[in-house]
């Protein structure tokens, strides 16, 4: 499984890989979301949402406290989960993960879904390096997620 790194120059950059990524998503995908605060991942999640669900002006509040945000859209329904407080992969069930499953799941902390980690997954780091610089790095949905097309939307 090959790794792509992508510089993100700003949050737009950072938005556009969202746009990119929900326009490759289908039903049965996740998104695996992890990096530190501040690293981007509630403007990645709320871009990927919007333009998934082909809606602008969608509201996507945080779902820290609920668990998992269910959205609809056109070809299927995606469930963003946020596992942070999650006490541990046998209370998924309880969260309609398997349902879920039938559409497209974006998760926040996944490192929580222990042996239920989709093993075809896209794996999305985002980090911040001492200088600010924020960095994607992406694994995963090959043949779907080529690293130079992905260069070439964020570096538009």
């Amino acid at each position: 499984m090959t790794e792509t790194q992508l510089i993100l120059e700003n949050e737009q950059a950072t938005e556009q890989l969202a746009r990119t990524l929900a326009a490759l998503a289908r039903p049965g995908d996740a998104l695996l979301l992890t990096g530190p605060l501040g690293a981007g991942k509630s403007v990645f999640a709320r871009a990927f949402l919007r333009d998934f669900c082909g809606n602008t002006a969608l509201e996507v509040p945080s779902p820290t406290y609920t668990l998992v945000q269910t959205y609809s859209a056109e070809i299927c329904t995606v469930s963003h989960f946020d596992l942070w407080r999650l006490g541990g992969p046998d209370e998924l069930e309880e969260l309609g993960w398997d349902d879920a499953r039938d559409g497209v799941v974006l998760v926040e902390w996944p490192e929580r879904l222990e042996d239920l980690t989709p093993a075809d997954a896209l794996h999305l780091a985002l980090t911040v390096g001492p200088d600010g610089v924020r960095t994607a790095h992406l694994r995963g949905w090959d043949g779907r997620s080529d690293g130079s097309a992905l260069l070439a939307t964020v570096s538009a």
